[in-house]
């Protein structure tokens, strides 16, 4: 389905500001606060970030993602800030074709790992990272970006898929379409499942929607 998308490093003014105006379409963005400076992407491809554009057959820019090197601990790593993909060309494998291109800069870096954070309510999100990827939620950030901006923290090896240790519990909650407990009870439950299991040393290595509920399940241990 992505036949004759091209994914590339963007170049240029007109491409660093399509980007921005792409990236604050998909999300809805109106206010300035929430903009994206073409000039910071112009800093970031010229120094060791990820700016990496899709493009369709016909030159339009359909997707695109950037993010930059950091460290924890000693440990290099590539923090992929965001990607986005036009609403008309979702659930292509677009996405993943910018996933897979971003894992080729941070590698050329020196990066052994990527992460970045989602949603862990946004199911068809979450399978995207734990099940296409089959990247790890390693840590649970409440309240990221502000009230009610939940967010995991997720690593991927970019050796290759990593070993999966012993299963530890599965947490469940009520689902509604992609989401996860749309209802303020459920979600806080959840919340407090959620940051338990993580606080208790486990990972996030799989959602899933079985029926009307999503399955959260985490591993124990080192694989």
């Amino acid at each position: 389905m992505t036949d004759g998308v091209t994914v590339r490093e963007l170049v240029g003014t007109a491409e660093f500001t399509a980007a921005a105006a792409l990236y604050r379409s998909v999300f809805g963005y109106t206010d300035p606060a929430y903009g994206l400076s073409p000039r910071l992407l112009a800093g970031l491809r010229a120094n060791s970030g990820s700016v990496i554009g899709a493009f369709d057959p016909a030159g339009a820019l359909v997707g695109f993602c950037f993010g930059f090197t950091a460290v924890d601990q000693g440990e290099i790593y590539h923090y992929s800030q965001a990607a986005v993909v036009d609403p008309r060309a979702q659930g292509t494998g677009v996405g993943r074709l910018l996933k897979q291109a971003q894992a080729a800069v941070a590698r050329y870096t020196g990066a052994r790992t990527m992460r970045w954070t989602f949603d862990p309510y946004a199911l068809r999100n979450a399978h995207f990272n734990l099940a296409v990827l089959a990247a790890t939620g390693i840590r649970f950030l409440p309240d990221y970006y502000g009230g009610g901006t939940d967010r995991v923290l997720i690593s991927w090896d970019l050796a290759g898929p990593p070993g999966r240790a012993r299963a530890g519990r599965t947490v469940t909650a009520p689902a509604t379409g992609d989401e996860a407990a749309t209802a303020p009870a459920d979600r806080d439950r959840l919340r407090r499942d959620l940051i338990a299991e993580f606080a208790a040393g486990g990972r996030l290595v799989g959602v899933d929607r079985q029926d009307d509920r999503a399955a959260y399940t985490f591993e124990r241990g080192t694989p």
